[in-house]
C-alpha cells in the first residue's frame, strides 16, 4: 500500500512546478504586437472602461437608495480604494511591459498556477461584462423607441420562460457586439480611434450636464426639509462606497494594453494616473449637479439625469443624455473587446492556454483567433441568456485580481535583481556550505572567485545590503533570521499578511450577525488579527527593497498595498453566498483546464534545466590575508542531483 503513496521529493517537484514563475526575456520591448498607442491613447480607453452606463445610471441608484446626495463622498472614498489599486497595476505595467495585466504581473512574481486562476476568472470577468454592457445597450435603445424592439421580437419569434435565460433573445445586443469585435479585429490602431470618437462626444455630453446642472441647481435640495446631505448616516455612505467601487474598475485596461504602448514606461503610469483622476471627478461632479436639481428622495434609478432634466422642463435634453449614455456603453464594450483576446493571448503564449489563441495576425498585429472566437461567445452570451444573475460575479473576479497584484507588488519590490547574489550575514544564507579552517575559524566557500572576492570583506558587505535582506537597524534584535535567503521571510510574512487579513475582515463582517460572538470574544479576535496584520506588516518593512529610479514605482510600499489587500478582501467577502458558490464552480472548471492542460504545455516546464557543474571552488580563512590562504579546492566525488553518474567516475579517476 506504502509504494503507491507519492514521496516526498516528487510532493515537493510538484509543489515547484505549480509555484514556478515566469522567465522574462532580456529584451521586454521586444513584441510582435504594434507598440502604436501614446499616452493619449490608452488615458481614453482608461476614460472608456470606467466611464460607462454606470454614470448615467449608478449615481441615481445609489442616492436614491443608499447614501443620498452622501453619494459625493461615497464616490471620494470609492475613488482613493481605487487609487491604491491603480497605483499597482501602474508599477507593474511600467516594470512588466507585456500584455496580460493582472495574469502576468501574478505569473512573475507569485507562481504559475495562481496567475492562472487570476488569468481563467478575468476572461470570465470580461466576457460577462462585456454581454451585460450590450444587453444594457439594447434595453437603453429600445427605451427610447418605447420598447417597439423587444415587443416585434416577443411577437415575431417568441418568448420563453426557462431559468438562467433570457425571456427574449436579444438580437441588437448580438449585433452591436458583433460589430465592435470586426472593428477590434482591424488593429490596435483602428480601436483606438474609434474610441476615441466615443469618448469624445462622451465627454461632450458630460461637459453639458455639468453646465446645464450647475444651471439649475438648487441648494435646497440638500436642506434637511429634503432629508438633509447623509440621510443614511455613516452606514448609508460606507454602504454606498462598496457600491461605487465597482465604477472603478476599467482601469486594468491600460496594463493589459502597455504591450502596444510607444513608451509604457512613462505612458502607463500616467494614463492610469489621468484617467483615474478625470473618471472620479466625472462621477464627483455628476453626483453633486443630480442631487442639487431635484431631491435625491424623488429621482428615478433608472434614467436619473435624462428624469431630472425632463422635471426641470427640458426634455429635450434627455436625449442628448440618451446619447451621451450609449456612446459610454460603447468605450465600455470596446474596452472589454480590447482587453480579453490581449490576455488570452498572453495565456497561450506562455503554455497555459489553448495554442491557437496565441497567434498574432501579421498585418493587424493583433491576436484576431482570440478576438472572434471570445467575440462570438460575448454575443451568445448577450443573445440567449439571463445575465442579471451572473453580474454579481464580475466584483469577486475584479476584487481576487485586484489582492494577487498587490500582493504580487509586496513580494516583487523585495526580491533581488536578476544576476544578484545574496550576501552572507545579512539575512542571506552563503551560497556554500561553512567549513573549519586550519585556525579553528570559520571559511567559505564560493563557485566562482571573482564573483565572490567582495564578500571578504564583511563590514563592507553589511553597508551594501540587496533588497529582501534584513536592514542593518533591525540585525542585532532579529538575528535569528540571517540564515533566510534574501525574500523569504518577506514571502512569509505576506502570506501571513494575507490570512490575518482574511480573519480579520471575516470576524468584521460574519462575528455579530452570522457568527453571534460575545462581545469579549469578538473584540479579543478583533486585536489578535490586527496585531498579526500590523506584524507581519513590520516584518515587511524591516528588509531592504528596490529603489529604482528609471521606472515608476507606488509610494508607501508595503503600507499602499497592504491597505489594498484589506480592503479587497473586505469587499469579496460581503459579497452574497451565491456569488461564492458560483466562483468555485468556475475555479473548478479553471482547475480540470490547467491540470489537462497547461501544466503540460507551460514554456516553464518545457524549459531544460541547466545543469550546475562546479569546477573548482575557493576557501577563505577568515583569520588570515587574502593572499596567503587562498586555496583551490577540489571538486567533491559526490554527484550532485541531477547531475549524470559519470562525475562520480571522473572524481575518482
Amino acid at each position: 500500500m506504502a509504494r503507491w503513496l507519492p514521496r516526498s521529493t516528487d510532493l515537493t517537484r510538484f509543489c515547484q512546478k505549480l509555484n514556478r514563475v515566469k522567465t522574462l526575456e532580456d529584451d521586454m520591448m521586444e513584441t510582435s504586437f504594434n507598440r502604436c498607442l501614446s499616452t493619449i491613447d490608452l488615458t481614453l480607453l482608461g476614460i472608456g472602461g470606467m466611464v460607462g452606463s454606470g454614470l448615467y445610471v449608478l449615481t441615481g441608484t445609489v442616492a436614491k437608495e443608499i447614501a443620498g446626495p452622501a453619494v459625493i463622498v461615497s464616490f471620494i472614498i470609492a475613488g482613493f480604494a481605487s487609487l491604491l489599486a491603480a497605483l499597482c497595476y501602474a508599477e507593474f505595467g511600467a516594470r512588466v511591459p507585456k500584455t496580460g495585466s493582472a495574469y502576468m504581473f501574478t505569473y512573475v512574481s507569485v507562481g504559475e498556477i495562481w496567475a492562472f486562476l487570476i488569468g481563467w476568472n478575468v476572461l470570465l470577468e470580461y466576457m460577462i461584462g462585456g454581454a451585460a454592457v450590450a444587453r444594457a445597450w439594447s434595453g437603453y435603445l429600445d427605451s427610447i423607441f418605447n420598447h417597439k424592439i423587444k415587443n416585434f421580437t416577443e411577437t415575431h419569434v417568441g418568448a420563453w420562460q426557462v431559468p438562467f435565460l433570457a425571456h427574449y433573445p436579444d438580437f441588437l445586443a448580438a449585433a452591436i457586439l458583433l460589430v465592435a469585435t470586426a472593428f477590434i479585429s482591424f488593429g490596435a490602431r483602428v480601436s483606438s480611434w474609434l474610441n476615441h470618437v466615443f469618448s469624445a462626444i462622451s465627454m461632450g455630453v458630460i461637459l453639458f450636464i455639468l453646465i446645464m446642472g450647475f444651471v439649475l441647481a438648487q441648494p435646497k435640495n440638500w436642506s434637511a426639509q429634503e432629508g438633509g446631505f447623509a440621510p443614511y448616516g455613516l452606514s448609508g455612505i460606507m454602504a454606498g462606497t462598496a457600491t461605487c467601487f465597482y465604477a472603478f474598475v476599467g482601469f486594468d485596461v491600460i496594463a493589459a494594453s502597455s504591450e502596444e504602448a510607444r513608451n509604457p514606461q512613462r505612458a502607463v503610469p500616467r494614463a492610469i494616473a489621468f484617467s483615474l483622476g478625470l473618471a472620479t471627478g466625472a462621477y464627483i461632479l455628476v453626483s453633486v449637479v443630480l442631487t442639487l436639481m431635484v431631491p435625491w428622495h424623488t429621482l428615478d434609478p433608472d434614467s436619473a439625469l435624462a428624469d431630472a432634466f425632463y422635471r426641470r422642463g427640458y426634455a429635450w435634453a434627455g436625449f442628448l443624455v440618451a446619447a451621451g449614455s450609449i456612446c459610454a456603453m460603447n468605450t465600455v464594450l470596446l474596452s472589454n473587446l480590447f482587453s480579453l483576446p490581449r490576455i488570452v493571448y498572453a495565456m497561450a503564449e506562455d503554455g497555459l492556454f489553448f495554442q491557437v489563441f496565441s497567434q498574432v495576425h501579421p498585418r493587424t498585429q493583433v491576436p484576431v483567433v482570440g478576438i472572434v472566437v471570445f467575440g462570438l461567445l460575448m454575443a451568445l452570451l448577450a443573445l440567449v441568456f439571463d445575465l442579471e444573475a451572473l453580474v454579481q460575479f464580475l466584483s469577486i473576479g475584479t476584487l481576487l485580481a485586484y489582492t494577487f497584484v498587490a500582493a504580487s507588488i509586496i513580494v516583487l519590490r523585495f526580491q533581488q535583481h536578476k544576476g544578484d547574489v545574496p550576501a552572507p550575514g545579512a539575512s542571506g544564507r552563503p551560497n556554500a556550505e561553512p567549513h573549519e579552517g586550519p585556525s579553528g575559524g570559520e571559511l567559505k566557500e564560493y563557485e566562482s572567485f571573482s564573483d565572490k572576492l567582495h564578500l571578504v570583506d564583511r563590514d563592507k558587505s553589511k553597508e551594501q545590503r540587496e533588497p529582501g535582506q534584513l536592514k542593518a537597524a533591525f540585525e542585532p534584535y532579529l538575528e535569528f533570521l540571517s540564515d533566510f535567503y534574501p525574500g523569504e521571510v518577506v514571502t512569509v510574512a505576506v502570506v501571513t499578511l494575507m490570512v490575518s487579513a482574511i480573519c480579520l475582515c471575516s470576524i468584521l463582517v460574519f462575528g455579530n450577525t452570522h457568527l453571534h460572538l460575545p462581545t469579549w470574544s469578538y473584540s479579543l479576535l478583533l486585536v489578535l488579527f490586527s496585531l498579526g496584520f500590523l506584524l507581519s506588516l513590520l516584518l515587511i518593512w524591516a528588509h531592504e527593497q528596490q529603489h529604482s529610479t528609471q521606472t515608476f514605482q507606488i509610494p508607501l510600499v508595503p503600507l499602499s498595498p497592504a491597505l489594498s489587500i484589506i480592503l479587497n478582501i473586505y469587499l469579496m467577502l460581503k459579497l452574497s453566498y451565491m456569488t461564492w458558490l458560483r466562483f468555485a464552480v468556475w475555479l473548478l472548471l479553471g482547475l480540470l483546464v490547467y491540470f489537462g492542460y497547461g501544466i503540460w504545455h507551460s514554456k516553464e516546464n518545457l524549459r531544460e534545466p541547466r545543469a550546475q557543474r562546479v569546477s573548482a571552488r575557493y576557501v577563505v580563512f577568515p583569520g588570515g590575508s587574502l593572499e596567503e590562504r587562498v586555496q583551490a579546492v577540489q571538486p567533491s566525488c559526490q554527484p550532485a542531483t541531477g547531475l549524470p553518474d559519470t562525475d562520480t567516475d571522473d572524481c575518482k579517476r
